[in-house]
């Protein structure tokens, strides 16, 4: 529900916040047999372990929730570290990767120069940038939608590439992601892997060769807890100092009790983890032989989602077919891209309800 505010009620607000153009999330709407397929979220629930963490909790002593939680969040950057195979040192840990992203935009890009990202990325990205008031440059993507290592020797003041890339799903290789660190060796390079589960080669294995390097990645999407908010980045030791130093200058506890708990025991079962994110692999490559099927151009996807469009229909169209179907996928009307819909990898049976939706519209 939105609120109208008038230009004389707005004379209260900042003059940057009056500027600000904010980021619109993902429509979460409340229709019964809606199949929502448009906002990333894994089709799977989250591993049977993080349900006995949040009563353990409980049944451990209620009276605990008058307390804070632990602002250091140490368990859970334990298990993370454990997971990673880092030292925990190199772990931090926020409210959602999204929050770990504006810590990293704070301690990092707040300098002269402009900033790199493609043109086609996380739209957080412009949204942050104007936020803290930085200088950005966006880098083309090829005619293929892919990224050009090539292209991120500009001077600049710091570099954040979404790994695999979004909404698109294409993904680099370690190799261009040395490319881009090795021309930039004063700025620090962030790789945003929110959907590295689903396919693509993690950073994360080059954090100790690099000290300029931030990895982030997130518990929403290859862990099912999207309702959970918990992010992490991973990066040397002396970069997650000025991490720390950002979020207990902004929030000293933005992991609650549950939150951490819940991680914690979603990072000890590995073997539920690399099971749901198989599935969803297979059930992507099924979907994209399914719209390829019906004439849809797939971009090649390492995410949980995949990225189509229809030559000779309106992408915008589809949507709005679709929802009226009860199925509801990411248009994005933007240069570029507005001719794609991003399509969320649902079941197998979610993505046959899209697909014989699909057909009967085309008919």
């Amino acid at each position: 529900m939105s609120t109208q505010i008038s230009t004389e009620q707005k004379q209260f607000w900042s003059p940057s916040v009056r500027a600000l153009e904010p980021y619109v999330p993902g429509e979460q709407p409340k229709i019964q047999n809606l199949l929502k397929l448009n906002t990333n979220e894994n089709p799977y629930p989250p591993s049977a372990a993080v349900v006995e963490a949040v009563q353990a909790v409980l049944q451990e002593d209620a009276d605990v929730l008058r307390l804070y939680p632990d602002p250091d969040a140490s368990a859970l950057k334990q298990a993370i570290a454990s997971q990673q195979q880092v030292d925990v040192s190199q772990v931090f840990v926020g409210n959602g990767s999204d929050e770990v992203l504006a810590h990293v935009f704070r301690a990092f890009f707040v300098k002269e120069k402009p900033i790199l990202y493609p043109d086609i990325s996380y739209s957080f990205y412009p949204v942050y940038s104007q936020f803290f008031g930085l200088k950005t440059q966006s880098i083309a993507l090829n005619d293929a939608f892919e990224i050009v290592p090539e292209d991120y020797q500009l001077d600049n003041d710091g570099i954040i590439i979404a790994n695999p890339n979004a909404p698109t799903g294409i993904a680099l290789g370690l190799a261009e992601i040395e490319q881009i660190l090795q021309a930039n060796p004063h700025s620090v390079v962030v790789i945003d892997e929110a959907y590295v589960d689903f396919g693509a080669e993690s950073a994360v294995a080059l954090v100790a060769k690099y000290q300029n390097l931030v990895v982030c990645q997130t518990t929403s999407k290859s862990r099912s807890l999207a309702g959970l908010r918990v992010g992490f980045a991973i990066a040397q030791a002396h970069l997650i100092s000025a991490l720390e130093a950002v979020k207990n200058s902004f929030n000293s506890y933005p992991l609650d009790r549950f939150a951490i708990a819940v991680a914690v025991a979603s990072f000890g079962d590995q073997a539920y983890f690399e099971q749901q994110c198989e599935k969803v692999i297979q059930s992507r490559e099924l979907l994209t032989e399914g719209l390829t099927r019906l004439g849809f151009q797939v971009l090649p996807s390492k995410a949980n989602f995949v990225f189509a469009q229809l030559p000779g229909r309106e992408a915008a169209q589809l949507a709005q077919a679709l929802r009226e179907q009860g199925i509801i996928v990411r248009y994005f009307n933007k240069a570029r891209i507005d001719q794609h819909l991003r399509i969320t990898v649902g079941t197998d049976e979610q993505n046959q309800r899209l697909l014989d939706s699909l057909k009967a519209i085309l008919a």
